[in-house]
Order: C-alpha cells, then structure tokens, then sequence
C-alpha cells in the first residue's frame, strides 16, 4: 500500500468517525428532547383546561400588545393576514403594518379595503430605518395604522414598527400568517405567569396549506394535496413540538419563530432592535438577547409554548422550498458566526455549554458532514475501505431512528392537540412520518448546504419566498 492510499485510508475513516459522532449526538439530543417534551406538553395541556383564559382576558393586569406585520409584496395574502390580526381575542392591542416600500398592490389593496386614510403621524426613531414615507389609519378600526416606508429590509420594517409601537410588548407578525382567535393570550400566559423576567414567549407555527379559510380564518383543518407540502407538516411538527419545547424547558432556546413571538418592547431596544447583518433576523435578535443578558447580569427567560398557534403558508414548489431552506441555512451559520464568543462560555450557561454548540456542529456543519456522509460512505464500502457494518449503523440512525422522531411528533400530536381530527389524516401523517427520511430529508438537506456553501461564500443574499395564499377558501 503507497503513502497515497494509505492517507485516503485514514482521511475516509477520520470522516466515517465523524459522520457517526454527528448521528450519535445529533440523534441522541433529539431524543432527549423528545423526552422532556412529551410530559412538559402533556403537564401544560392539562394546566391549561383546569385555569383558562378567562382570567388573563378580564383581568386590568394583562398588558397591551401590538402585532407588528412587516410586508414587502404582499398583496395576495396582506388582507386576510391584517384580517386575522384584528380578530384577535385579546384585552386591548393594536395592529400595525409596515409596508417596506413594497413595488406591487400591497399597500393599495389595504387603503381600499379598510378605506385607510392619510394622516400626519410623529414618528420617533428609537433605532434607526429608512424613511417613513406616509401614515395611515381607519375611521372604523381606530387600533388599525399602516405606514409606507423606504425598503430597508425585514429587520428595518421591524424596528419601524418597535419605533411606533406604544405597547410594552409586541408581537411580530408575518404577512403571510393567520392568527388563531385566543393566540395572543395564550402567548402571554407564560410572561405573566413566571417568576423570571420574560422577555420574549413564542408559539407554535402550522402549515395553512390544505386547510379551509374564510376572512382571515382557518375554518377546518386539513392536510395539503402534494407530497411536498405534507412532508413539510411532519417536519414542522417535529420540529416544534420536540425540538422547541425540549430546549425551552432546558433553558437553551436560540431559535424561536419569527413569524410569530411576543418580545418585550424596551428589552429588544435596549439590546439594539433586529440586526441587519444575517438573513433571519429572529434567530439573530434571540442569540443577541443571550449574549446582553449575560453582559448585564440580567436573569432573562425566552419562552416556547406549544398551544398559542398561528397558521403559515409553505413552499408548494421545489423552487420555494429551495429558497427558504437555502435562506435559513445561511442566515443560521451567519447568526453562529457572528455571535461565536458565546461557544463554551460559562457565562452563558447552558447556552454557551449546550445549546450553542448543538446548533453550530449538528445544525450548523452538520448539513455538510451529513451531505458528504451519504456521498462517500457509500463510495467507501465499494472500494473496500470500510466494513459493511458501517453502512448498517449509517443506516439506522440516519433514516430508521429518524424516522421514529418524526412517527413520535404525529403521535404526540395526535396525543395532545388533535389538530388533525379525522383517522384519514392521521394514517397519511405517519405514513409521511415514516417516509420522511428517504427522499425528502436528503433533498432540503442538498439545499441546506447549498446555505452552507453561500455562507462560505460570503454571500448576504435574501431570497425571497412568494406566497400566494394557500389555504382553501371557504
């Protein structure tokens, strides 16, 4: 055997290693994820059919809230979105649009719609945007403002609405969401409900495609027609009734939704508002909320709760679906990167020591290690330079135990919420639940590297997805 071979020989079992320590870690952290989730989502159910909402909805204590929708051509979904928002069952709040100088009928179809009219309106930049152009409100819904501002950005759109935003907590909305009626209690209740300051409570996001919707409402609930979509409602379910819940109960959120979180207004001010300078601001401005928590020794509390739900529309084309994914991939290592003094911190806790590193290698690098795995492990058993038992253990841990988590999200679903209530669609679910893993997950994680790759790059793009309004209107 020449030196050549010999180093090829040990390049591919150094890879193998690390591709097994990936499935290992990555697996056996989902697990225990699982684990938590399932008596925490159980307990919290039951918490909340014996207490209610009538108390925090007739309470003087519960305090207001604006729902900031941030829109750049949007005008297919904007009405139902601002629709929905203002059907909310909640004390006292206000609804604001941000149109970020969108080029298409987003902010005439609100003007005809609501009969909007201009006003003069005293805009105060606590963190700084780009112009706003104009301000309007409704004579008929007096907590209703729309402004048009110069484009700046998602991030810029946000911290307009922080500036006009009058309320001590606010919660971002995208414009392609639909609110459930009692969401904006339900996302409350861990704020007031908890001995540490909480500064920021999300919830839960499904996928609207299928279901029938009616004036800004989801009437019934059902599956979408393709297989992409469906797929995409397994991964959804997993994604938040395990992933999120078990890092919120181990005190290690990075990631909550921002299509739809509450924050505490003067705390995301303090910290500086949403950052320009990665692609998904919300991850962003979450990590950003650890790192000054533990600069000011403020003990801070980032909630997730699985029940306050709002319904989104996913990518139904391959094109879509390539663009998200590639956007949140990039936006993930960019967050990382920026804020990678937080790695093995003790300051940080569980974050710094957990969290942060379980997002950087299997999140994070974990989109190429998987890649290539599937690649040369495969190329390797052929030449003969690793065992067949390798490929077996590869195997079961990349696509049969994978599977199981995404069978245990249908269940737990099917256990707890009975979002799907007919048999027909809970037998398709885990049908796709055990599918998932063959195909489909190679495929997002061919365009999650792809992510990874234009991070290398230093790529900044944002790629833009269209949402047409897929739900079925009833």
């Amino acid at each position: 055997m020449n030196h050549m071979q010999l180093f090829l020989r040990y390049g591919i079992t150094a890879f193998n290693l690390v591709v097994l320590s990936y499935f290992f870690l990555g697996n056996g952290i989902y697990t225990l994820l699982m684990l938590l989730s399932l008596r925490a989502t159980w307990v919290h159910i039951r918490r909340m059919a014996y207490q209610g909402l009538d108390a925090m909805r007739h309470s003087p204590l519960t305090p207001p809230v604006t729902i900031i929708i941030p829109a750049w051509n949007e005008q297919d979904v904007i009405v139902d979105t601002v629709g929905s928002a203002l059907q909310a069952d909640y004390p006292k709040f206000q609804v604001i649009v941000v149109d970020d100088g969108s080029t298409d009928l987003t902010l005439d179809r609100l003007v005809r719609h609501y009969g909007l009219e201009e006003t003069n309106g005293d805009y105060h930049a606590n963190i700084p945007t780009a112009e706003v152009l104009a301000s309007y409100i409704s004579p008929q819904l007096p907590n209703l403002l729309v402004v048009s501002k110069a484009r700046g950005g998602k991030p810029d759109a946000l911290n307009a609405g922080i500036n006009l935003c009058q309320s001590p907590y606010f919660c971002n909305l995208d414009a392609d969401c639909l609110l459930e009626r009692d969401a904006l209690l339900r996302l409350m209740d861990p704020i007031m409900n908890s001995a540490v300051e909480t500064v920021v409570s999300g919830g839960i996001v499904r996928i609207a495609n299928g279901c029938e919707t009616k004036d800004g409402r989801v009437l019934r609930v059902g599956l979408p027609p393709t297989w992409l979509e469906r797929f995409q409602v397994v991964e959804y379910l997993r994604s938040f009734l395990f992933g999120r819940t078990g890092w919120h109960l181990l005190g290690g959120t990075l990631i909550v939704s921002g299509a739809f979180a509450i924050f505490h207004r003067a705390t995301v001010i303090e910290a500086g508002g949403f950052c320009h300078d990665t692609v998904t601001e919300d991850m962003d401005l979450i990590v950003q909320l650890h790192q000054w928590a533990a600069e000011n020794n403020r003990q801070v509390r980032i909630s997730f709760t699985s029940d306050p739900v709002c319904w989104t529309e996913c990518p139904s084309t391959l094109a879509m679906l390539a663009h998200q994914r590639r956007r949140w991939q990039l936006g993930l290592c960019q967050t990382l990167w920026k804020h990678s003094q937080i790695l093995f911190r003790r300051k940080y806790g569980i974050v710094g020591w957990l969290s942060f590193p379980f997002h950087s290698y299997i999140e994070g690098l974990g989109a190429a290690v998987e890649f290539l795995g599937y690649l040369l492990i495969p190329l390797a058993l052929l030449m003969g330079m690793v065992p067949p038992g390798l490929l077996l253990i590869f195997v079961l841990l990349g696509f049969v135990y994978g599977g199981f988590l995404s069978v245990g999200a249908v269940l737990l679903e099917e256990l707890t919420y009975r979002r799907y209530p007919r048999l027909g669609d809970l037998l398709t679910l885990l049908v796709f639940a055990v599918f998932e893993n063959i195909g489909y997950r190679q495929l997002v994680l061919y365009y999650r590297f792809q992510g990874l790759m234009k991070f290398l790059a230093g790529s900044r793009r944002w790629e833009k997805v269209s949402h047409l309004g897929a739900g079925v209107e009833g």
